[in-house]
Formats: structure tokens, C-alpha cells, sequence
């Protein structure tokens, strides 16, 4: 063969590997006849027989994310780290771009699509994410199981990785989750036990400090109370778990009370899979095992490292330290070789889920998708409309919407006023295309651009002058400053909550010397102290815009201009910048006001706020009126109830657990909600409960159901709420447990007044 010949024959590999990945069970070999590769038989029938046929050195080899393949059974090699955050990403290694698959869609970081409040936009963006996964997986370009979501709470401001995130809120947290969960995971067929992709809700629990004042996500022991755990960290776990049925969790670095989470029984064996039926395996955060022995110092040998995290429920190492001392571990006695089968047990049923072991993936469904069904048009359009629907309206004095017809020129000013990488954030794949603000703006207008600052972390005021000189010349004013990953993400926590270096003295100048209308949009994950933009007069309109994603700035183009009302709300507090007093590392959720410490989040926060949790105006104006709700309801107690706080004539609480089809117990509320402005717009009904007496360490109230609908101007709807008596009305008790408290409940419908009592009598 010659040299061309021998190129030729290499490319042709390649491009076989691309269009025709390798895959066990191949029809075209005698390879296929074992029973684990009959898909007539029973899943674990055929797990248990592919576990028996494997040795020891074999079983270990499959415990780490990058599986090894097993020739003499016609299996490939596997690598299970993929990621899907906001699209399908090439961070983890089992995915990559390149050939036919160059890129794929990107949509908003999750805080922004969390700011829609709408299920069904979460269930629709997970279901292209996963198209695209399968299309790319078809060609050899992606695997089938996915490390995403990330669904911990955003605890603190600072947190670097809280713009991965649904929020501070853990049922809108666990609403996300499960929506999201299920739209890449279900596959619209009979069997629910078939998965399209293999999703996975990480990091469990209580992580929430990546690298603040030299506090290290490795080695921080996150002191949690019972309460708080069950109350806020846990739920929307539980809620992947239970509602969105999610194939995989993932444990995190850190300890949690003195006990790293991937070596916790309690956590990974007692609550996961025990309590919450996990249907699926439990993964390690990359390195967690080698970083809870080497780091931690939490185990004595290597061998009783691997023995602690399979005993405790873990079933898959991301990382080799489980592939390199498991084998010695069951040889010393430290582990039972049926602990290792169990974990496999765990991992290849997932596998089966997916019909990897079913033969040609193009003979299977989701076959028929390649190249063609990545970045279609509808998929980069689903792309824009996220971006819309999340970003919220902070101000407007009633310069908003801009009036492209009256605008003749648009100074367009900020470090972020050009935007790209910046505004797809962490985790994030190659994207179909990028649309900058500047060039979704100037499709509106002549646009004049100055940076204003060299990049987000604004070290110098040399570019400030010239941005004045720009904002004198124009009709009227954009400036896009905040934040990107050189301030916020992984392993990086911020230490204020300003806008960095020269940008206040930006928007300040600029805003002063601007003829017209100044426009402040805030591109960021997490928020920002900008109390003197909301009290400067000069400043007509603040809009928050997350990390919008490849179409981020058509969307800030068309809510700026109008084409798209704005209807998203906050999903986390804004606090002022006197919040950096309080450590990062303090777990507690609620306030210890003797000794300084203001709690956390809107549910438990007492102190001063720049912007609410739920905060977001609109181009139009709605109002909504309570048409009919319980004034009593009555509570079913089984057998005896322990009361808590219960004396001889009366009883306080009832324990959840006692109350008789708890869970079908449902208070029925309408609610009219009318447009009472010349827009048509989207609206997000909230609604919040309060449990009576009001304590300190009970939530001061708590969102326990929303709804987004869309109304054209003038018009009406009705809408029902359907609130389950057991999922958002009780409270946790300092021991973990949820009662249900006797008395008035009130209800707030979108944080107005007046409130509805509902009283629950025994």
C-alpha cells in the first residue's frame, strides 16, 4: 500500500468511527448470541448473566467513567461522562464536535430559563437537548448518559457556580429539575423504563463552596442541621428522584457533618435508594474518591476508601482510583466481590435502558437521528425564545420599550455590549451560532459601540472618556456590563457583590452625560449590589439577561425595543453588598439575629434587599383577583398522632406521616388574571404560603406553586390551582420531619396583599 492508499484507509477509519460507532451485540459478529444481548429477556436477567460472564480484573475496569472494553464479549470501550447543563456540551470526554456534528444548540445557563417559570419550556429544552445527544451519539460523536443538572441550591451570592443553577428556591429548584429530567430522559413510548438519554442531578448535598478565602470545595465540611437539610438542600433531589424518575445521582467533594457524601450510607444507600427508590446508579463527582483519601485523609489505606464508598452505595468512580484498588480491596477483605457486582448491577442496567446492549443503535428508536436534526431552525429558534422568556425587568420609568421608528442612532456601550463566549457560561458545547447584542441591536437601529472597559473585571478607566463622547452623540442609551467566567464559575467564588472595578463608574458617567434615555442591562449570573443605578433618575430601564446563550442578543434586542414583552422573574434575592459579612461556609438557613447572622434566601433572610425573589415588571399591567378558595379544611388523622407541641386540650402539629391520604389531600384555588394594559404579555401567577404561629425558624413564606400563561391585551383567564396539602403547607421540624401545623394558613398570590387564610382543623 502506498502512502496516499495508507491516508486514504486512515481516513476512511476515521470516518467509519464517526458514522458507524462500535456498539456490543453487533448482529455481524458471533458475538451477539449471549443472553445479555437477547432483548427479549428481562433486563436484570440479562445484567446478572453479562455480570457472571466477567472476571474480577474485568468487573473493575467497569467502575470507572472511562469503562474499558471487553473484546472476548464484543463490548467497546465507554466513557460515561457527558454533559448537558443548557445543551449538549464538550467538557466531559465521551462527547466531542467536529465532522458532521460542528456544533449544537446552546441554550440560556439555567438561571435564566429558571427565571421563565415555565415547566413546559424546561421539559421542551430538554427534549432537543437530548435529540441532539442521540443524533450525535448515532455518529459516534456523543455518549448516551449525561452528569446534568445541577440542581443545588444557590445559597449564596457569591457562589461562582450558581448561575448552573434553578435558583434559591427549592421547589422551583425541584420543578426544574424533574421537567427538565424528564424531557431528555423520556422516550414517548409504552415502557417507562426506557430512557433516550440517561440523565443525572448532581451535586448531593449541601454544596454550595467552591473557593472562597481559601475554603476549597475539597476539603469544606458543610455543618448542616437536620432541618435544613431536610428542608432546603435535599428537596430538589428528592423531587429528580420521585418526579422526574432520573436515572442517576451524583455525590458531591464536599463532607457533610463530618462525612464525605460518596462514603455516607445514610445519604447514598439510606435516603437515595432506600427511601427515594432511585431507579438508576450513584456516581462520584470527578476525583471525589481519590480527593476523600488523599485530601480528606478520611480513610487509613486506599483499599478502605473503595470499601467505604461501595459499601456507603457508590456505584461508579469518575476518576481511576476505584479501577486502580478495588481489585486489592477484595482480595485484602475489605470489600465482598458481590458489593462490586451490585454496583455493576447498578450501571449496566442503566446501560440496558439505553438498548446499548441491544445491537445497531440505527435499528433502534432514535435510529434515525444524525446530523440533520442538530441546530435545526426550530431548535435555535426554542434557543431565542428561552432567552425571551427569562429575561426580567428590574426598572422602567416608562422609557421601555424603545421606539425603533423615533431611535435614529443607539450608543451601545460595555464590556459585554459584544458579547459571545461570555454569554453561554459553564459547561457549555460549541454553538450553532453566536448573536451579539450589538448585532441584535443594530438589526433596530444604527448603533454606535464603545467597550467602554477592556473586559468585565474593568481595571482601568482609560475607555471611559470615550464611552461618554459615544453616549452624547446618540438618540438614546444601551450599556451591558456584569459579569462572565473570569469573575464567576467553577472553583471560583466572588468576594463583593459590586459590579466590578471601573463599571459603576461607567454607567455613572455615561448615564450623566447621555442625551437621552440610558438603558442598564446586567449580564450575570449571580447578583449585583446596584442600588445607586435603581436610585439614579438617569437610568430610564435595568434589565437582568443571565447568560442568555447563543441568541442572547436578539433577545436583549427584541425586549429592549419591544417585539417581546418581558414577563421573567427573579429566581434569586439581590442582597446589598453589606451581605459579604456573612461567611460562605455558614450553613444555616435561618437567621441568628443576637449574633448578626441574617439568614438565607427570601424564605429566611431578615435584612434589606436591593431586588426580591420573584421581582419582575412587564411592558403591560396585570392584576390578580382570588375567585374562590377553602376557608377549612379538615385533616384525616390515622391511628394516634403524636402532636407536636401538643398539650391536654390541644394539638399544634400533626406529623405528615399521620395524616390519612395526606397526599391526595388537595385545597382548590382560582384565580382570575387579567391584562389590564395595551401589550400582550406573559404572566408568572405565584403562589406562596406562611404557616402558622410566626416563628423565626419558620419560613417567613414559601413558594408552593406558579403558573406562566400568556394574554393578549385586555383579556382574562382563569386559572385553577390544584395545591396538595402535604407538599406545600407543612414545615420541618428541627429534627427533619415535616408536620403539618393547625391554624390559619396564609396564602399570598403574587406577593400581594390581601392574603387568604385557609385554616386546617383536626
Amino acid at each position: 500500500m502506498d502512502k496516499w492508499g495508507l491516508v486514504i484507509f486512515i481516513l476512511g477509519l476515521v470516518l467509519n468511527a464517526e458514522s458507524a460507532p462500535p456498539f456490543p451485540c453487533d448482529p455481524a459478529t458471533a458475538l451477539n448470541t449471549f443472553p445479555f444481548c437477547n432483548s427479549q429477556l428481562g433486563i436484570a436477567e440479562r445484567v446478572k448473566d453479562l455480570i457472571g460472564r466477567l472476571t474480577l480484573q474485568e468487573k473493575v475496569e467497569q467502575l470507572v467513567n472511562d469503562a474499558s472494553a471487553v473484546p472476548r464479549l464484543g463490548i467497546p470501550a465507554y466513557n460515561w461522562w457527558s454533559e448537558a447543563l443548557h445543551g449538549v456540551s464538550d467538557v466531559g470526554p465521551g462527547t466531542r464536535f467536529g465532522g458532521a456534528v460542528p456544533a449544537a444548540t446552546t441554550f440560556p445557563t439555567v438561571i435564566l430559563s429558571a427565571a421563565s417559570f415555565n415547566e413546559s419550556l424546561w421539559m421542551a429544552m430538554g427534549q432537543v437537548v437530548s435529540t441532539e445527544a442521540r443524533a450525535m451519539h448515532n455518529v459516534g460523536l456523543a455518549g448516551l448518559t449525561y452528569w446534568s443538572p445541577n440542581v443545588n441550591i444557590f445559597r449564596d451570592p457569591r457562589w461562582g457556580r450558581g448561575h448552573e443553577t434553578p435558583g434559591e428556591d427549592p421547589f422551583l429548584t425541584g420543578k426544574y429539575a424533574s421537567n427538565y429530567v424528564r424531557g431528555l430522559q423520556e422516550t414517548g413510548g409504552s415502557d417507562p423504563n426506557r430512557l433516550k438519554v440517561a440523565a443525572c442531578c448532581k451535586h448531593y448535598t449541601a454544596y454550595d463552596v467552591d473557593n472562597w478565602n481559601g475554603v476549597q470545595r475539597y476539603t469544606f465540611n458543610a455543618l448542616v442541621s437536620k432541618y435544613d437539610l431536610a428542608d432546603t438542600y435535599n428537596p430538589p433531589f428528592h423531587s429528580c428522584v420521585k418526579k422526574g424518575n432520573v436515572a442517576s445521582v451524583m455525590c458531591s467533594y464536599n463532607q457533610v457533618n463530618g462525612i464525605p457524601t460518596c462514603a455516607d450510607p445514610n445519604l447514598l444507600t439510606g435516603t437515595v435508594r432506600g427511601q427515594w427508590k432511585l431507579n438508576g446508579y450513584i456516581v462520584s463527582d470527578c476525583d471525589s474518591v481519590d480527593v476523600l483519601y488523599n485530601a480528606q485523609h478520611y480513610a487509613p489505606t486506599p483499599e478502605d476508601a473503595v470499601a467505604d464508598v461501595l459499601k456507603a452505595g457508590l456505584d461508579l468512580d469518575c476518576g481511576k482510583f476505584l479501577g486502580q484498588y478495588t481489585e486489592s480491596a477484595v482480595k485484602g477483605g475489605k470489600v465482598n466481590e458481590s458489593q462490586v457486582d451490585q454496583a455493576l448491577f447498578n450501571t449496566f442496567t442503566t446501560l440496558m435502558r439505553l438498548g446499548w446492549f441491544d445491537g445497531d443503535p440505527a435499528k433502534q428508536p432514535f435510529g434515525n437521528l444524525g446530523p440533520k436534526d442538530v441546530c435545526t431552525q426550530a431548535n435555535q429558534e426554542l434557543a431565542l425564545d428561552a432567552a425571551r422568556q427569562g429575561i426580567v425587568l428590574l426598572k422602567n420609568n416608562g422609557a421601555l420599550p424603545l421606539a425603533a421608528k423615533k431611535i435614529k442612532s443607539l450608543a451601545l456601550i460595555g464590556p459585554n455590549a459584544n458579547a459571545t463566549d461570555a454569554m453561554i457560561g459553564n459547561y457549555a458545547g460549541i454553538p450553532c451560532e453566536y448573536t451579539t447584542p450589538l448585532q441584535g441591536l443594530s438589526k433596530y437601529t444604527r448603533t454606535l459601540f464603545a467597550q467602554g472597559c477592556a473586559n468585565v473585571l474593568c481595571g482601568k478607566n482609560d475607555l471611559v472618556g470615550g464611552a461618554v463622547v459615544t453616549a452624547e452623540q446618540a438618540d438614546a442609551t444601551v450599556l451591558i456590563v456584569g459579569g462572565d467566567l473570569t469573575l464567576e464559575r467553577e472553583a471560583l467564588d466572588r468576594t463583593n457583590l459590586l459590579l466590578p472595578g471601573y463599571q459603576q463608574e461607567l454607567v455613572t458617567q455615561v448615564a450623566n452625560a447621555a442625551k437621552g434615555p440610558v438603558v442598564l442591562v446586567i449580564m450575570s449570573g449571580g447578583p449585583f449590589d446596584i442600588s445607586f443605578a435603581k436610585n439614579n433618575d438617569k437610568i430610564a430601564g435595568i434589565l437582568w439577561v443571565g447568560y442568555p446563550g447563543q441568541a442572547g442578543g436578539a433577545a436583549i434586542a427584541d425586549v429592549v425595543f419591544g417585539l417581546y414583552n418581558p414577563g421573567g422573574r427573579l429566581p434569586v434575592t439581590w442582597y446589598p453588598q453589606d451581605y459579604i459579612k456573612v461567611p460562605m461556609t455558614d450553613m444555616n438557613m435561618r437567621p441568628r439575629l443576637r449574633r448578626g447572622y441574617p439568614g438565607r434566601t427570601y424564605r429566611f433572610y431578615r435584612g434589606p434587599t436591593v431586588y426580591n425573589f420573584g421581582d419582575g415588571l412587564s411592558y403591560t399591567n396585570f392584576k390578580t383577583t382570588v375567585v374562590k378558595a377553602p376557608k377549612l379544611v379538615y385533616l384525616p388523622v390515622k391511628g394516634k398522632s403524636a402532636c407536636w407541641g401538643s398539650n391536654n386540650s390541644s394539638c399544634q402539629a400533626i406529623p405528615v406521616s399521620s395524616i390519612a391520604r395526606c397526599q391526595k389531600i388537595v385545597v382548590d384555588l382560582f384565580v382570575d388574571v387579567k391584562n389590564k394594559g395595551p401589550r400582550d404579555g406573559t404572566h408568572s401567577v405565584l403562589i406562596y404560603s406562611r404557616a402558622p404561629p410566626k416563628q423565626w425558624y419558620f419560613p417567613k413564606k414559601q413558594l408552593i406553586a406558579f403558573q406562566k400563561i400568556f394574554l393578549p391585551a385586555r383579556a382574562k383567564q382563569r386559572l385553577h390551582f390544584k395545591l396538595r396539602l402535604c407538599k406545600g403547607f407543612p414545615i420541618v421540624d428541627k429534627h427533619g420531619y415535616h408536620q403539618l401545623l393547625v391554624g390559619n394558613h396564609d396564602l399570598y398570590i403574587d406577593d400581594v396583599q390581601p392574603s387568604i387564610s385557609i385554616e386546617l382543623k383536626r
